[in-house]
């Protein structure tokens, strides 16, 4: 039994971040698709279920964009969402209309970051966290990878 622990840790070990984030859930196919295809798979964790599940329900008015779906898609997409939202450690409020920069943790984990870096035309917005964040896509968001563009 003493090997098991050490063992079972280090199987363990891929699923946390070093900024305690979990792992995300495995990528449903369809949200690639379709969410990914206008911009980055955000990571289910990053919003509580309430707010995932408003964004299924407007999608004809997503953020200024139809991004409507057929009806067997958007379920599919939502149930996996409910599946899998909200696990990441410090999120729990509902961000302001629903957006993840506009969270608590988003703003506490971005307060060093000066506000004109997102007007810089490699980085545009903090949404686009791939310009900061090399391995975002992947899930990982890890601040001792960040790498701010000049």
């Amino acid at each position: 039994m003493r090997i098991a622990l050490p063992v079972l840790l280090l199987a363990l070990a891929p699923l946390a971040h070093a900024d305690g984030h979990r792992s995300a859930a495995p990528q449903l196919p369809q949200y690639l698709q379709e969410c990914a295809s206008c911009h980055i798979a955000y990571p289910l964790g990053a919003l509580p279920p309430a707010s995932w599940q408003r964004l299924m329900q407007n999608l004809p008015r997503h953020f200024g964009t139809d991004a409507s779906l057929d009806a067997a898609t958007r379920d599919e997409i939502a149930a996996w969402m409910a599946r899998n939202t909200g696990t990441w450690k410090r999120v729990g409020e509902l961000p302001p209309q629903d957006r993840i920069t506009r969270s608590a943790w988003f703003e506490r984990k971005h307060r060093e970051v000066e506000p004109a870096a997102w007007n810089r035309a490699a980085i545009r917005s903090p949404s686009n966290c791939t310009a900061c964040h090399p391995r975002a896509e992947q899930g990982e968001f890890n601040e001792h990878a960040v790498r701010i563009p000049r």
